[in-house]
């Protein structure tokens, strides 16, 4: 059964550990406690305002219009969704399945596809950061039509501080991977610099300080990207950054042969220049 025009969405979460486990509390607070599933019976113990779990993902889909699949990886979702008792076998009409677990692009069309035959909506979710589960904390970063979103929103907005529909089905987990990206490159960015910075004596903490002094809201991160989206990056400025930035790393490659520190990351980053700041072979002079 769907929910009635007017009435509150029902949500159901599926998979009850630290993502799952946090966005049911979340729910729960926001008055919205789901109904819940975990491979785990005491998954739940500990969840404030979390109720006992059901007893199959069926039961769960049955019980719910917006079903949350927060499961580890690509094969516990195939299981969830379509194995003995998942949630297609417990589907009615206008349910949407909303997957928060990160898996490849293709696995999300592919569980759209297994979706679609039971006439299911799917949503791909990616949510970050996941230690703000517990808090109404995190980010929903969305793909697919627009009409499941608008199902979907009212439980979506019940744990999530903010909710981006990036586009069609696939949008949301390319935006969360290439979130990720900046995440895992960015460590190893620190790492590289932290290694650079050590060698020639400075102590790991004095560059923290330095840095988070120098720009404390991380704007510098995406400085060149905004300017570019807003016009602002011109042939001239671009030109003069790339020699900057030239001068920069080649220094840091200098330093880093004297103290013998290996730069990979550098040396991309150098070698790959123009390319990062959209300067063409015939402007790259």
């Amino acid at each position: 059964m769907s929910a009635v025009p007017g009435e509150q969405s029902r949500a159901g979460v599926i998979g009850l550990g630290m993502i799952g486990g946090g966005v049911a509390v979340s729910l729960a607070r926001s008055g919205q406690a789901p109904a819940v599933y975990d491979i785990r019976p005491e998954a739940a113990d500990g969840l404030a305002g979390v109720p006992e779990p059901l007893g199959s993902p069926a039961e769960v889909a049955r019980a719910s219009d917006v079903v949350l699949i927060a499961v580890v990886d690509a094969d516990q979702a195939r299981q969830v969704l379509s194995g003995k008792d998942g949630v297609l076998a417990g589907a009615h009409p206008d349910l949407v399945v909303v997957l928060l677990s990160t898996v490849a692009v293709p696995v999300v069309h592919e569980l759209a596809e297994s979706c679609a035959k039971d006439g299911v909506e799917l949503l791909d979710c990616g949510v970050t950061p996941g230690d703000k589960a517990f808090e109404n904390g995190m980010v929903a970063i969305l793909g697919g039509d627009e009409s499941a979103v608008a199902k979907a929103m009212p439980v979506l907005s019940g744990f999530a501080k903010q909710v981006v529909h990036c586009g069609p089905l696939g949008a949301g987990m390319a935006a969360k991977i290439a979130r990720n990206v900046i995440t895992y490159g960015t460590w190893r960015a620190v790492h590289e610099a932290a290694a650079l910075a050590e060698a020639a004596g400075v102590a790991p903490n004095k560059l923290i300080t330095v840095v988070e002094e120098a720009d404390p809201q991380g704007a510098t991160l995406f400085s060149w990207l905004r300017m570019r989206l807003a016009g602002e990056a011109s042939r001239a400025l671009a030109g003069q950054v790339k020699r900057l930035q030239d001068k920069d790393l080649a220094a840091a490659q200098d330093l880093a042969g004297r103290v013998h520190v290996t730069l990979p990351l550098v040396e991309v980053a150098r070698a790959c220049g123009a390319e990062t700041l959209a300067i063409t072979a015939g402007e790259n002079a």
